[in-house]
């Protein structure tokens, strides 16, 4: 009877919910040497400090093609991704051709992403099309650096039969520029990164601009392209603005995250930016106004809510 007692007590006690239990959240990121993994740590914190009942972690992965893919499985709760990864996944378009992601929803756009060709500068690369017949990393697979380096050189005539391709990640491309096993590397991140940054410190490196009109050809094949400057300075020795394009990161979910939950993380991600931005200077982007003119699929209902509650106006385009 002891026993008895003792196996319906302990049968009794699992059913009950552990008081202070906390649901476990996990955002998709990208690799250790971008912006992806440290802004989606600093989230994390947020979600852990401020929102009651949940607990999130940043997970590292191949970055925005795996993490549309994650979240379509329904395998990450959120996760951050270039905004034209997420056209094609919510579309069912380019990568995603025939396996559209239709219960794609954001929370909004965080930051612009920068395309940055890195070369050194021994290499005597000072063009887009001086990168034909080179070693070219043009990102992991899978990551949204590969989709935006492809449209890029396609745009202006480059194909990788042109190159010898190399599918690295961040800190891969930076080491095997450093010990001269590429030529150059994309990243297409939100600038200044570590990667990029350390690399600076033991090489001479420099970034390829791009002309006006290799911008507008990549515009004209991507429209979610954007001019962008890198500011001079940025990285050690590269001492004149580069130009380039840039591209919206979007923080993704599923449709089927509950309302209350997207409100509350939209919420403690445009209220407390200043934490986030003591983790990553990308974070002084985050900001309503350009969330609301950059985000390229519809919001949750979560995040409209909190949009319109501070008196933002939601664009017709972003509700459904």
């Amino acid at each position: 009877m002891r026993l008895k007692s003792l196996l319906c007590g302990l049968a009794l006690a699992l059913t009950i919910p552990i008081a202070g239990a906390q649901q476990q959240l996990s955002i998709s990121t990208g690799g250790t040497g971008g912006v992806y993994y440290p802004y989606g740590g600093g989230l994390a914190e947020l979600i852990n400090k401020y929102v009651d009942g949940y607990a999130a972690v940043a997970e590292v992965t191949g970055a925005s093609v795996e993490n549309m893919a994650l979240i379509g499985r329904g395998d990450s709760d959120l996760a951050l991704a270039l905004a034209d990864t997420v056209y094609q996944a919510y579309t069912g378009t380019g990568r995603f051709e025939g396996r559209a992601i239709e219960k794609t929803r954001a929370l909004g756009s965080i930051y612009p992403n920068a395309v940055q060709i890195v070369t050194l500068a021994s290499a005597g690369i000072a063009s887009l099309q001086d990168l034909k017949g080179k070693r070219v990393s043009v990102g992991a697979p899978g990551s949204g650096t590969e989709v935006n380096a492809k449209a890029l050189l396609e745009a202006n005539g480059i194909t990788y039969d042109d190159i010898t391709v190399q599918r690295l990640n961040f800190n891969e491309t930076a080491d095997a520029l450093r010990d001269g096993d590429i030529d150059a590397g994309f990243w297409s991140v939100g600038p200044p990164t570590s990667s990029i940054l350390n690399l600076a410190v033991t090489r001479d490196i420099a970034l390829v601009s791009l002309t006006d009109a290799e911008v507008a050809k990549a515009q004209e094949v991507e429209p979610v392209f954007a001019p962008y400057t890198l500011r001079a300075g940025m990285y050690d020795k590269v001492n004149a603005p580069v130009s380039t394009i840039s591209i919206p990161n979007v923080l993704v979910v599923n449709a089927d995250m509950a309302e209350e939950l997207a409100y509350a993380i939209t919420k403690v991600l445009f209220e407390k930016t200043a934490e986030l931005i003591a983790i990553h200077p990308a974070a002084n982007d985050t900001t309503v106004d350009f969330s609301l003119t950059s985000t390229p699929v519809p919001l949750h209902p979560g995040a409209i809510r909190y949009y319109e509650e501070i008196g933002a106006t939601v664009p017709d385009r972003l509700k459904r």
